[in-house]
């Protein structure tokens, strides 16, 4: 089963092929996600990653949480869902 990781941390000049790259080397990498700006477009220094197994994203997890990557310490966790937000009044 597909497990998604959040990835904290981030430099701004991290790209989504070197996220994949990176954490293919803990198993096999469905997709990653670096969210942007959305006006600027640059990088919020943080993302996705998602992990074919639970075991992948599990070793992803030990082995890249609190190392460097990129010249920055990452946060990598089990992503949680996204909490409904309340309607914006103007």
């Amino acid at each position: 089963m597909k497990k998604r990781l959040y990835i904290g941390g981030l430099s701004y000049n991290t790209t989504e092929d070197g996220l994949k790259t990176a954490f293919a080397q803990a198993g096999t990498v469905e997709s990653a996600s670096i969210i942007t700006d959305r006006f600027s477009g640059r990088s919020r220094g943080f993302g996705f990653v998602e992990m074919a197994s639970e075991e992948e994203a599990q070793k992803a997890i030990e082995m890249f949480n609190e190392q460097e990557f990129e010249g920055r310490k990452l946060t990598v966790s089990e992503a949680r869902e996204m909490k409904p937000r309340e309607p914006r009044v103007s």
